[in-house]
C-alpha cells in the first residue's frame, strides 16, 4: 500500500474514528491513585522513581540540546511530519504541575494525555503501558520533585490528516493493546525482569522493530531491525537502521551474554562500539543500571529466538574488486586486512559486527560519511584515533563499493549497497 493510498484510507475512517474517539480516550477511573497503594516513604519512592527514569531514558527525549531538564522541545522526524517532546517538569502551565498520578498512568497505559486527548505513539506508551502502577507512581514521585520549567511546548508540524489526533483512536483500535506486564511463571525471575526492563522501560522494540505504513510495530518482525530519523550532522537528520536483536547470524547470535553486558554499560566490547543515537541509551541510561538489571537484560535478549533477513544476493565481482581497493586505501591499517580490527586502533568488521551485517545499510553508511561520534565524555578504554569522516573524500560509487566489500568480505554476508543507499543518506 502506498502512503497516498494509506492518507485516503485514513480519511475514510475519520468519523469511525471519531465515534471511538469517546470509548478508548476515556480516562481510567479517578479514586485513590497508585501512590496510594505504594507503602514506601517519599524520599524512597523519589530514588526509585528516578532510576524507573534512568532507565526509561527519559531525559533523551524530553530535553532539547542545549534545554531545561525535562523541558521538551525535542524535535522527532517521522514519515508523518515533526512531533516535539513535551516539558514533564511540574510547571502547572506548560508542564504536568496540575496532573495527579492517575494523569500520568492514563498516559503510560493508554497513550491518553490529562486533558483527553490522544497522544502520539512517538510517546511510546506502546511500551510503557507495561509499566507497572507502583513503578508509575515512582515516576510521578520523582517527577514532581524536579525543578519547574517554564518552557511552552512547541505545536507539532504534522501533514493532514495526520494532525487530527482524533484518528489515534482507530489507530489504537487496530494495533495497540493496553496492559501491565504479566509475569511468565514458566521462565526465571531473571529472564522476567530483563523482559519487562527491554519491553516496558527501556522500549528497545521502538527502534528495533520495523514499522508498518501507519507508523505501527510489526510484531511478526519483533526486533529483527527498524528505522528512524536522527541527527548525523548538526541541524542535519537523515536515516538510522537499528540492528536486528533477535538470535540471527546476523543479529546477536555471535554475541555472549557477556558481550552484550560490556556493550550496555561501557558502550563497547570486541565487537563493536557505540555511535550515533546508541549513545545517549548508553550514557543516559543503561550504564547507570545495576549490574544485576543489566545481565537480566542480557539474558532476556539472548532467548529472543532468531529472526533472519533474506538471503542476499551477490554483487558484482568489479564492485567488489573496487571496494577492496578503497578499503586497503583507507581501511585496512585499523580495521587490518582480515577485517577482525585491533584492540587499541578500530574494531572488528568481520562477523558480530551488527552494523556491518544490518539488512538496512544506513548506519554502516552514516559511519562512513560522518565518523563514528563517540560517547562523551568518552569512555575507557578507547581507540587511539577516531575514524576520519569520508563524506568529502569518497564519492557515492566509492562509498557503495567499500561498504559493499566489508559486507560481502570475510565471514560476512550481508546485502549489497548502491550508490542511491548512499545518495539517501548524504547531508546535501
Amino acid at each position: 500500500m502506498s502512503l497516498r493510498r494509506a492518507i485516503a484510507l485514513l480519511s475514510v475512517t475519520v468519523l469511525l474514528a471519531a465515534a471511538t474517539f469517546a470509548l478508548l480516550g476515556t480516562s481510567v477511573d479517578k479514586g485513590a491513585g497508585p501512590i496510594a497503594a505504594v507503602s514506601s516513604d517519599r524520599n524512597t519512592l523519589i530514588e526509585h522513581g528516578e532510576y524507573l527514569a534512568v532507565a526509561g531514558n527519559c531525559a533523551s527525549c524530553h530535553t532539547a540540546p542545549d534545554g531545561e531538564y525535562m523541558a521538551g522541545g525535542l524535535a522527532f522526524d517521522t514519515p508523518f511530519g515533526v512531533i516535539y517532546s513535551t516539558n514533564i517538569t511540574p510547571d502547572d502551565d506548560s508542564g504536568i504541575g496540575l496532573w495527579n498520578d492517575w494523569d500520568l498512568l492514563n498516559s503510560m497505559r493508554h497513550g491518553v494525555s490529562a486533558n483527553g486527548d490522544h497522544l502520539y505513539p512517538v510517546f511510546p506508551y506502546t511500551s510503557f503501558t507495561q509499566v507497572s502502577n507502583e513503578d508509575v507512581a515512582a515516576l510521578y514521585a520523582y517527577l514532581k520533585s524536579i525543578p519547574a520549567v517554564s518552557s511552552d511546548n512547541r505545536n507539532n508540524d504534522i501533514k493532514f490528516p495526520f494532525n487530527m489526533r482524533s484518528l489515534m483512536a482507530f489507530w489504537k483500535l487496530m494495533f495497540f493493546e493496553p496492559g501491565a506486564y504479566e509475569v511468565n511463571e514458566n521462565l526465571s525471575t531473571e529472564w522476567n525482569r530483563g523482559a519487562y526492563l527491554v519491553e516496558a522501560l527501556a522500549h528497545c522494540s521502538a527502534c528495533h522493530t520495523p514499522r508498518n505504513l501507519l507508523g505501527a510495530e510489526q510484531h511478526n518482525e519483533k526486533m529483527a531491525g527498524g528505522e528512524y530519523s536522527d541527527r548525523v550532522a548538526p541541524g542535519v537528520t537523515r536515516p538510522w537502521s537499528a540492528p536486528n536483536l533477535t538470535a540471527s547470524t546476523r543479529g546477536l547470535g555471535p554475541w555472549s551474554e557477556a558481550d552484550l553486558e560490556a556493550y550496555l554499560k561501557t558502550a563497547r566490547n570486541e565487537f563493536l562500539e557505540s555511535f550515533g543515537p546508541m549513545n545517549e541509551v548508553i550514557m543516559h541510561s543503561t550504564r547507570h543500571l545495576s549490574d544485576t538489571d543489566i545481565q537480566a537484560m542480557a539474558v532476556y535478549l539472548k532467548a529472543l529466538p532468531a529472526i533472519d533477513p533474506p538471503e542476499p544476493s551477490q554483487p558484482d565481482s568489479v564492485v567488489l574488486g573496487r571496494g577492496r581497493t578503497i578499503y586497503n586505501l583507507h581501511c585496512g591499517t585499523c580495521h587490518l586486512p582480515t577485517g577482525e580490527g585491533d584492540p587499541e586502533m578500530a574494531p572488528r568488521l568481520n562477523k558480530g559486527s551488527l552494523v556491518v551485517q544490518a539488512d538496512n545499510p544506513a548506519s554502516m553508511i552514516n559511519v562512513i560519511l560522518y565518523s563514528p561520534k563517540a560517547p562523551k565524555p568518552a569512555l575507557s578504554p578507547k581507540w587511539r584515533e577516531p575514524m576520519d569522516e569520508f563524506q568529502y573524500i569518497l564519492d557515492d560509487e566509492e562509498v557503495s563499493a567499500v561498504a559493499t566489500f566489508i559486507r560481502h568480505s570475510w565471514d560476512n554476508n550481508a546485502g549489497a549497497v548502491t550508490p542511491e543507499h548512499v545518495a539517501r543518506q548524504r547531508a546535501e
